[in-house]
C-alpha cells in the first residue's frame, strides 16, 4: 500500500536536533517512583520504539514527558527548553493508549478529528473551510477519507485508533508521542498504520517515540529501539542490533510481544495538566 500524503509541520525548521533530553530523570505517581535514573536523548528524524514488559514503566516515561505524570527527579527539556516551561504544544501529537472510543461517544469523526485543532487554539464554534480541509487532510492521511460525518462510535476497532492518530495530525506536529497503537487493531489496519509512520518519517520528516507490545507491526519504521525494565532503561540502540539480539534469545530480551495494560494509569486525575487531559478522555 502507499502511504497517504499527511499533514504536519509548518514546512520551517522550528526544533532544535534534540527533542527531548533526559538527564537522571525519574517520574512517577504523587510520590510513588515508577521509573528513575533515565538518561535519553531524542533526536530529530529518529523512529524510536519504546519495549518492556507490562508495568515497566514504559507508558510512564511518555506520560512524564507530557506532563502527565509527575517528575520527581533530574532534568527534562522538551525543544531546548526545561519541561516546565515549554509552551507550544502544537510541536507534539499525543495518541494516548485506548482500545477503542466508548459507544457513548456520539460524535462525528469530523468532531473528533477537529477537536486536535484546540492545541494550536485554532477552532471556532463553526469549523472553517480551512479546518474542514484541514481534517480532510488528516482523515486522508490515516486512510478514513469519505468518513468526516460517520458516527465514530459504528466504525471498528482499528477505524477508530486512526481516527485518533488523525486527531494528533490535526495540529500539525512536527513529534509524535504515541502509546500501544496497535493494541486491539487487526492486520489489515497495522499496515495501513505503518505504511503512513513511515510516510511521516521519511517524507515529512516526523520524529516518532511510539510505546508497543509488537515491535513486529512496523515493519521497517524504526530505528531505534528502547527497553524499559527494572524501573529505569535496560537497553538502548539500533533496530539492527535489537533484532539480532532477540534472534539470539540474550539477556535482554524479555517477551515484549505480551499485551500492555493499563497497571501504570493515575488515578489522581489532578495529575493531569489541562493541555492534554481532554485527550486521555
Amino acid at each position: 500500500m502507499t502511504a497517504p500524503t499527511a499533514p504536519t509541520g509548518t514546512g520551517e525548521p522550528t526544533n532544535p536536533t534534540e527533542i527531548v533530553e533526559l538527564r537522571s530523570a525519574a517520574f512517577g505517581y504523587g510520590d510513588r517512583l515508577v521509573v528513575s535514573g533515565l538518561d535519553f536523548t531524542l533526536r530529530a528524524g529518529e523512529a524510536v520504539a519504546v519495549l518492556g514488559p507490562n508495568g515497566s514503566g514504559k507508558s510512564t516515561l511518555v506520560k512524564g514527558l507530557l506532563g502527565l505524570s509527575r517528575q520527581l527527579a533530574g532534568e527534562v527539556d522538551l525543544y531546548g527548553s526545561p519541561a516546565a516551561q515549554f509552551t507550544d504544544r502544537r510541536l507534539i501529537g499525543y495518541v494516548p493508549q485506548r482500545h477503542t472510543l466508548s459507544t457513548a461517544v456520539k460524535a462525528s469523526v469530523e468532531e473528533i478529528v477537529a477537536c486536535g485543532l484546540l492545541v494550536g487554539h485554532r477552532i471556532a464554534l463553526r469549523l472553517s473551510r480551512t479546518d474542514r480541509a484541514t481534517v480532510e487532510d488528516c482523515l486522508r492521511a490515516v486512510g478514513l477519507a469519505g468518513l468526516a460525518r460517520s458516527e465514530v462510535s459504528k466504525l471498528s476497532g482499528g477505524q477508530q485508533r486512526r481516527v485518533l492518530i488523525a486527531r494528533a495530525l490535526a495540529a500539525r506536529p512536527e513529534t509524535l508521542f504515541m502509546d500501544e497503537p496497535t493494541a486491539g487493531v487487526d492486520a489489515s489496519s497495522q499496515h495501513v498504520l505503518a505504511a503512513v509512520l513511515r510516510h511521516l518519517r521519511d517524507q515529512r520528516g516526523v520524529t516518532l517515540l511510539v510505546v508497543t507490545h509488537d515491535i513486529g507491526a512496523f515493519d521497517g519504521v524504526f530505528s531505534r529501539v528502547v527497553v524499559i525494565d527494572g524501573g529505569g532503561i535496560a537497553w538502548d540502540g539500533s533496530i539492527e542490533e535489537f533484532e539480532r539480539l532477540r534472534d539470539a534469545r540474550t539477556g535482554i530480551w524479555h517477551d515484549h510481544d505480551s499485551h500492555h495494560h493499563h497497571d501504570e494509569w493515575p488515578h489522581d486525575a489532578g495529575l493531569l495538566p489541562r493541555d492534554f487531559r481532554s485527550l486521555e478522555r
